[in-house]
């Protein structure tokens, strides 16, 4: 005997676009923040060393809510392609670490070439966008 209200709405089209390309998008902010942490040459080299001097006086806590913001949408990106309804959670965590780290870097003294509002407001829009998208995708039945 089956149960239909635990049947799964099939996934629409567009959720293998957008989990596809968060997962390519969120990737390099995982990338990004393992680089930087671990100070891999070929790819901290790009920046001067005032931007590098500037990041590695950072609290820890701060790299922690980095990783979190960054860990977190590439888990919501992939739990999204599972179609996992915990994507929310991800997302929703993401979200709310990118915000804080974000404040925070406004709140300390930042070198000039780090300064990119731009930057900053198409990731907190992106990051709310996919909790938003997971949400509707939630309420649409497509995530179990």
């Amino acid at each position: 005997m089956s149960d239909t209200n635990n049947r799964t709405a099939p996934a629409p089209w567009h959720l293998w676009v957008v989990g596809g390309l968060m997962v390519l998008w969120n990737g390099f902010g995982v990338f990004d923040f393992g680089a930087t942490v671990l100070r891999f040459e070929p790819y901290v080299s790009q920046f001067s060393q005032e931007m590098m001097d500037y990041i590695y006086t950072w609290p820890a806590w701060l790299f922690v809510v980095w990783g979190v913001a960054v860990i977190g949408g590439f888990t919501g990106s992939v739990l999204l392609l599972f179609r996992h309804r915990l994507a929310v959670a991800a997302f929703a965590v993401s979200l709310a670490s990118a915000i804080v780290s974000m404040a925070a870097g406004y709140l300390m003294p930042t070198p000039e070439e780090m300064q990119n509002p731009a930057m900053t407001a198409i990731i907190i829009l992106v990051a709310l966008g996919l909790l938003g998208y997971a949400m509707w995708m939630q309420r649409r039945g497509v995530l179990k």
